[in-house]
């Protein structure tokens, strides 16, 4: 058994260690040592990177028999050979902090919102904690994330040790331990004492802040999503930039954007509601200068909602539409069936496609798309089908 030196002290980065044998994990070649200060992935916490010897340490594993395994790039140390391990020691720090957090954030959500933590992941992309209940109000997370943080502010020890069969039968574990002996505590002060192996801070204050970032439905249960200390800060700081730059755009204090943007999309309802008015009156305009009756067979200036204004308004005087409207590339094309018309514009659609190429489609009685080659003359195109 490979002694497991991060459980006598979390803060260790460099160590010493002979190598006990050479093996693969999934085909990659790795290394197990007889002590080690690289966590191994388990309980949500991704596994250590770093340096052993000349090589790159890129995850470290538990095997099914027990054996800790360090997965390695570059030239693998000999059996017997004394090496020196490092971890990269900012990646490490952020996992103690995000793991410390999942259990200060977990014992917060039992406490305030009466939800029990069913899995936790702390992932490169996403830390996640799925509690056991359903539709939890916004305001319940909010007094969690709120307790979470008073924790953190009131700076308490954190103590991570295994507590004999007497002194573990008087702790009062948040969770069931998932093993049967060498059980191992972590205790945030009074506050959240659970089983774990994992890797923790030393005191609530070294996570700086969680926040919650988002709440879901998964399962049947709720997907909470977080974050905390130096990646938890680097978040959002990234998003107080955008909210500056969206505020220097409106030309008003970061706490007016939503104002702002409020504003702007009555505004911009206000203008489509407008623009809605006058391409019906164009529209109008436009079809009163059609000649004849049936078929409408026009070539006209415009973008596709005008086009589909100007058929919807045929096909409700009783005319079957195939408009289109040309530019130097190509030509959108919208077709409409009058009620009663034996048109299929799907199928007059799929012609046009084959003999200029494009991209559309539709059904019997409405269809649409974009022609690859310019149209010249558009009652002789449709002629020539």
């Amino acid at each position: 058994m490979t002694r497991r030196l991060y459980h006598d002290d979390a803060y260790l980065r460099r160590f010493d260690a002979e190598v006990v044998a050479l093996t693969t994990y999934k085909t990659a070649p790795a290394v197990v040592l007889d002590q080690t200060a690289f966590y191994p992935e388990a309980g949500g916490q991704l596994g250590d990177r770093g340096r052993l010897g000349g090589a790159a340490v890129i995850d470290t594993q538990e095997t099914d028999d027990g054996a800790i395994v360090h997965v390695i790039e570059g030239e693998p140390p000999a059996v017997g050979a004394r090496v020196t391990g490092e971890l990269d020691w900012a990646r490490r720090r952020q996992h103690m902090a995000q793991h410390t957090a999942q259990h200060l954030l977990s014992g917060a959500l039992l406490d305030r919102a009466q939800a029990p933590t069913v899995s936790a992941r702390l992932g490169e992309s996403a830390l996640t904690i799925d509690v056991a209940r359903d539709r939890i109000p916004d305001a319940e997370i909010a007094r969690a994330e709120d307790l979470a943080n008073d924790v953190i502010d009131d700076d308490v020890a954190i103590r991570a040790w295994f507590p004999t069969p007497d002194e573990l039968a008087a702790i009062k574990l948040r969770r069931d331990p998932k093993v049967t002996s060498d059980i191992r505590v972590v205790a945030i002060g009074d506050f959240d004492l659970s089983p774990c192996g994992g890797t923790h801070c030393a005191r609530s204050s070294q996570l700086g802040a969680v926040r919650v970032t988002g709440a879901e439905r998964y399962k049947g249960m709720t997907r909470v999503t977080f974050t905390a200390g130096r990646r938890g800060r680097a978040e959002l700081f990234a998003r107080d930039q955008v909210l500056r730059g969206l505020a220097s755009q409106f030309s008003c204090g970061p706490a007016e954007v939503p104002l702002a943007v409020d504003k702007l999309r009555r505004d911009v309802d206000a203008t489509g509601g407008e623009l809605t008015q006058l391409r019906s009156r164009l529209a109008t305009a436009i079809i009163a200068q059609l000649p004849g009756t049936g078929p409408a067979i026009a070539a006209l200036p415009g973008d596709v909602e005008l086009l589909r204004s100007v058929a919807a308004k045929l096909v409700g005087a009783g005319r079957d539409a195939i408009l289109c409207a040309p530019d130097d590339s190509g030509a959108t094309v919208v077709i409409m069936r009058a009620s009663g018309s034996s048109l299929d514009c799907g199928a007059l659609w799929k012609q046009l496609a084959a003999k200029l190429g494009g991209r559309g489609g539709g059904r019997a009685d409405r269809a649409d798309g974009r022609l690859a080659a310019p149209v010249a003359d558009w009652p002789a195109t449709i002629a020539s089908l």
